[in-house]
């Protein structure tokens, strides 16, 4: 059982270890258990065994017929009872019809056997005539020539074993007939009441039995009584050859087989083009994956088939996507790389430089600048690399965490609160205004922590250039499936060449303070929020009255936030 396990194991692993090979596989084991199950159950054999069994016992009560007309009164053994004549009244005699029923009208054999002869050779079927005891008297099989009678018994049938392939045609043939059929057996000439149709048929009823012999063919038998005068003499019994039926069985069956062949050879076409428009696509598509995982630094563009409008063009697009964004993150990742590491050479080269300078200096009031010059560069790099750390946590952060509706309006109403709290020593207030949408039109999915980091970043940003006793002002209103945040302050604007430069990293521009005292970070990492959430931030200058010489002049700066809403 061990060899057959592993081969078993050995056929689904070559079956099933492609994709191609899966669908042809399945779709033809579909095909076989049909035609296996049309073979096993199929209709026309049980219809053709009803239709035999009927026919034989048409003409078994003809042979019947023509045997009980041939049999004869044997004068020397006709009896009269002389106490039955005493009991005769006048004018009645001892006589038919019913007298004649308790005379012996034996069945002989060279009688019979010319009328058998006749009527059984163009049949093809066996024929048994048996008498009131179950002695066989006439065998169709013994008879030869013109009514020529063997009265001896048939040879035993031959010993030799057949071959493997004859062997596995009778199992294969056994299998598909046995079902709960009896099996035939070939009984001597004085066991005809083993035969249960012969008992019936002794009995005066005609009966007919299917049964299924050694070599898996089947047998329809059928039994009449052989009567005279409502006198049963014996019984006939006949049967079909071994393989009649199962010619005609086998040449039904060798029909659908060919008809399965056909199906199976167009189902294997049609499979295999099913196959190519599914397997070709997916195993191009692995490759070009595979080609991803080894070329990392190079762009490997993945088969388009987003054409198909399919699966395949669905896992394509999907594929082209991730790809794309894994592109798009690793040449971010290597441009922050390149940005930090350029950021920070510049305050730790200062600060090499003071330190190296630092023992060199010839009076206390040099050594105090070279202290305030170290003091600041390390100030600038723990604010560098506080910036750093959170920009490199930020995606992780927002890919881990699950997205949940946040209130803008109770978030905005508390940062303005803090703000004018601290007002970072500027005297600048804020002010909020909520515009198109009830109370509980202001949500939007996301992060709360985080979208208040943002409108953080953009109150510091506006405190800071804005003068003291100004105001920063935002206006939060709902734009039918988007929200949008407006932050207005009342500083000098942004220069029209730097509107789009104020959001790359590291970049900052704020000529009334000193060098070093922003990291350039915190609107950078305020866009890269917003787009995480879906939506979109830019800035714009507010248009104010124009100047002496009629140019016009900027009011403030004003940054847009605009997120979908819920």
């Amino acid at each position: 059982m061990a060899w057959l396990r592993r081969a078993g194991q050995f056929f689904l692993t070559l079956s099933f270890s492609s994709l191609t090979r899966r669908i042809v596989s399945l779709n033809l084991a579909g095909l076989v258990l049909l035609v296996a199950s049309i073979l096993y159950l199929s209709q026309f054999r049980a219809g053709l065994i009803d239709a035999r069994a009927q026919s034989l016992l048409v003409q078994a009560e003809i042979i019947a017929g023509a045997i009980a007309a041939s049999a004869t009164v044997e004068t020397n053994t006709i009896t009269i009872d002389p106490d039955r004549l005493l009991d005769l009244k006048p004018g009645e005699t001892f006589g038919p019809p019913d007298e004649l029923a308790g005379l012996d009208f034996p069945i002989n054999p060279e009688r019979v056997a010319p009328v058998l002869r006749r009527l059984i050779s163009p049949t093809k079927t066996r024929a048994r005539i048996y008498d009131r005891d179950g002695v066989l008297i006439l065998d169709s099989r013994s008879l030869y020539g013109r009514g020529d009678v063997l009265r001896f018994e048939l040879p035993p049938p031959t010993t030799e074993k057949p071959g493997v392939a004859e062997r596995s045609m009778i199992a294969i043939r056994t299998w598909l007939n046995r079902g709960d059929l009896p099996l035939y057996r070939e009984l001597g000439p004085e066991n005809g009441n083993g035969y249960q149709e012969v008992v019936q048929s002794l009995d005066g009823q005609k009966s007919s039995m299917v049964r299924i012999n050694d070599r898996g063919e089947v047998i329809v038998s059928v039994a009449v009584p052989v009567q005279r005068f409502r006198a049963v003499h014996g019984a006939l019994m006949l049967s079909t050859q071994g393989d009649d039926i199962d010619q005609m069985v086998t040449a039904e069956r060798l029909a659908i087989l060919k008809v399965g062949g056909v199906a199976s050879l167009v189902m294997m076409v049609l499979s295999l083009l099913l196959a190519s428009t599914i397997a070709g696509p997916v195993r191009r598509l692995a490759d070009s994956a595979e080609r991803v995982r080894r070329r990392i630094r190079t762009r490997v563009e993945i088969p388009d088939f987003t054409g198909r409008r399919d699966e395949i063009g669905h896992l394509s697009g999907a594929l082209r996507d991730m790809t794309e964004a894994l592109y798009n993150r690793i040449e971010a990742i290597e441009r922050f790389a390149a940005d930090v590491s350029h950021e920070l050479k510049n305050p730790l080269t200062s600060l090499r430089s003071a330190v190296e300078t630092l023992p060199l200096a010839r009076n206390e009031k040099s050594r105090g600048r070279l202290l305030e010059v170290i003091e600041h560069d390390v100030k600038r790099l723990d604010r560098l690399i506080s910036d750093i750390s959170d920009a490199s946590r930020l995606d992780a952060e927002l890919q881990r965490q699950d997205v949940a509706p946040v209130d803008l309006r109770r978030l905005l109403a508390t940062l303005a609160s803090v703000a004018n709290e601290t007002k970072l020593g500027t005297n600048v207030g804020v002010e909020v205004r909520f515009e198109g949408g009830g109370h509980d039109a202001f949500s939007v999915p996301g992060h709360d922590s985080r979208l208040g980091q943002v409108i953080s970043n953009l109150l510091v940003n506006a405190q800071s250039f804005s003068t003291a006793g100004g105001k920063v002002r935002i206006v939060c209103r709902r734009r039918k499936t988007e929200i949008e945040i407006v932050v207005d302050d009342d500083g000098p604007g942004i220069r029209d060449d730097a509107l789009e430069k104020i959001f790359e990293r590291f970049y900052t521009d704020r000529p009334h303070q000193g060098f070093g005292q922003n990291s350039g970070l915190g609107l950078s990492i305020s866009k890269q929020i917003v787009e995480a959430h879906g939506g979109k931030i830019w800035a714009e200058n507010r248009p104010g009255p124009c100047d002496a010489n009629g140019e016009p002049s900027f009011a403030g700066a004003r940054f847009v936030v605009r997120l979908p809403a819920i």
